[in-house]
């Protein structure tokens, strides 16, 4: 049986990726730094801290995967402008750190490394979709990370280990942070609903445009990148995982409101605003839909009343 170690594992898409692993027969082995505030869909789990090598060399040999997705990372923007030491350490050092222990421990096992499309960075301002040729042009400390990360594993993956490297658009759905903006409306627009808050609505730049995925497509794409052939040139690949549509940050929004029964105003609050916004973010997913046949399924409004649904349920509590 395929045992797939999932680092990062009690995080936003950890836990989708978890189940979507678990119902595909797959023996799912949970990594995370801390004890686990609600239940994980896992067959194992174990606790480390990704930055302490010797730990995270006894988790590994403890673990024995023959499959490693790995989303331990800082992953929230202003975090990295805020704290640039802790996000490279996390998202560089602590990614060399589990494919040392990888090589030295589980040789064979196949590593899928997720990186970001914020790798790209001033790239999208020619406002097409971008492939995986596409320069990349880092504009925060996270993308930098990420980048960095792509290298040093790319590295590995020369030497021989076997893996490939994911650059996920932007995706959404239950679980993840209110510093994200979808997040952020759907919980807001549940904090008015039950009286809690005021019939305002406080967001950043709503004209951005970017390639939405839900999250189950994500972790059904990270699925289908984990059964790629090891031989040949998939050994060092990265894909794409994107839509190749957009919408308006804007459109979201009104499609949220429009779930909801009451009126709410919009107010734009400039500590929301990012120095750093592009304009449009779209991403080409030709690479990956030819190697695995994946493409996202899941509409966008079931999306949104998805994550409606679970704000309104984490609200009521």
């Amino acid at each position: 049986m395929q045992r797939t170690l999932i680092t990062g594992a009690n995080g936003f898409v950890g836990r989708q990726l978890c189940r979507t692993l678990q119902q595909s027969g797959q023996h799912v082995i949970a990594l995370t730094s801390g004890a686990t505030t609600s239940p994980l869909a896992a067959d194992q789990h174990l606790q480390c801290d990704i930055r302490d090598a010797d730990a995270l060399h006894q988790t590994v040999a403890r673990a024995r995967p023959t499959h490693v997705i790995h989303l331990a990372a800082i992953t929230h923007i202003p975090t990295s402008f805020a704290d640039p030491q802790l996000t490279w350490q996390t998202n560089v050092m602590a990614s060399l750190n589990l494919m040392e222990a990888l090589r030295l421990h589980a040789p064979d096992a196949f590593t899928l490394f997720v990186s970001s499309s914020e790798v790209y960075g001033a790239s999208f301002r020619h406002g097409l979709p971008l492939d995986e040729q596409t320069a990349c042009q880092p504009m925060n400390p996270y993308a930098a990370s990420k980048l960095a990360g792509e290298i040093a594993i790319s590295e590995y993956f020369r030497q021989g280990m076997r893996g490939v490297i994911a650059r996920p658009f932007n995706h959404i759905g239950e679980n993840q942070s209110p510093d994200f903006a979808t997040a952020s409306f759907a919980r807001q627009i549940a904090r008015v609903e039950a009286g809690l808050q005021p019939p305002v609505l406080r967001v950043g730049n709503l004209e951005a445009q970017r390639d939405f995925l839900d999250v189950k497509d994500v972790c059904k794409a990270y699925l289908q990148l984990m059964g790629l052939p090891s031989e040949g040139a998939e050994r060092s690949r990265c894909f794409n995982i994107a839509s190749g549509k957009t919408h308006s940050i804007r459109n979201i929004l009104e499609t949220l409101l429009s779930l909801s029964p009451l009126q709410i105003n919009i107010e734009q609050d400039p500590e929301r605003l990012r120095p750093s916004d592009i304009p449009v973010a779209i991403g080409s997913n030709g690479a990956i839909r030819q190697a695995t046949g994946w493409q996202p399924v899941i509409p966008l409004q079931d999306t949104l009343q998805r994550l409606l649904t679970f704000w309104r349920a984490q609200v009521a509590l």
